[in-house]
């Protein structure tokens, strides 16, 4: 009777064993991993590298004489592409020149995420079917509206900028029914669109301002005032 108790205390001890040694041997398996990663020189460069892909797809090479539009200021045309040594580091820039302003900027081309090129002819028509719906009418103060409004137009969006035309066209040229800063964002945004019409589609002032109060329905109170 003694031996077959000595026998199952034996058996007890080596399932303890087994059971509680692979455990231990993970855990510090594990912490070991961690720790050498922590460790790893290049571990820390990943970021790194996806910022420089970013840059990269960013970049976009203009010409001269290419159109491109400035948020700020409208369309404007690469003059010249030059080069500049400030502070030993040489840059180099476009010259872009603003006629509707009488403007030249200096733009470099390590700062072009703020120029976009100009819109395409499918663009100028999703314009052109903007400017036809209805105006929407906001009873927020004039002020605020006048702040969005203003937004809209710096932004360099066309599909914004055409926005701002039909909401604020009155389909007349008469003075007394806009008021003084009314009318002046309305011109503002109605020649900026303008130009970058003439800019895509070639042709001249008159023909496009002809396109763009057709669209407006603008025509047809002209004429009958003449």
């Amino acid at each position: 009777m003694p031996k077959k108790k000595k026998v199952k205390k034996v058996k007890k001890v080596k399932k303890t064993k087994i059971s509680k040694k692979p455990k231990i041997q993970n855990k510090t398996k594990i912490g070991l991993k961690i720790s050498e990663k922590k460790n790893i020189p290049g571990a820390d460069d990943k970021p790194e590298i996806k910022k420089i892909k970013k840059q990269a797809t960013e970049k976009r090479i203009y010409n001269l004489k290419d159109y491109v539009v400035y948020p700020k200021h409208g369309v404007g045309k690469i003059t010249a592409i030059e080069k500049a040594n400030i502070g030993e580091i040489d840059i180099q820039f476009y010259k872009i020149l603003v006629e509707k302003e009488k403007l030249t900027l200096t733009v470099p081309i390590n700062q072009q995420s703020k120029l976009r090129p100009i819109a395409s002819i499918n663009q100028i028509n999703k314009c052109i079917s903007i400017l036809k719906t209805k105006p929407k009418i906001k009873r927020t103060m004039w002020s605020r509206r006048a702040q969005e409004y203003d937004q809209k137009i710096n932004s360099g969006k066309i599909y914004e900028l055409s926005e701002v035309v039909k909401d604020l066209n009155k389909n007349t040229d008469i003075i007394a029914d806009q008021s003084y800063s009314e009318r002046q964002l309305f011109e503002k945004a109605y020649e900026r669109l303008k130009s970058e019409f003439e800019a895509v589609l070639k042709i001249s002032p008159e023909e496009v301002q002809k396109k763009m109060d057709k669209a407006l329905g603008r025509t047809q109170v002209l004429e009958a005032a003449e």
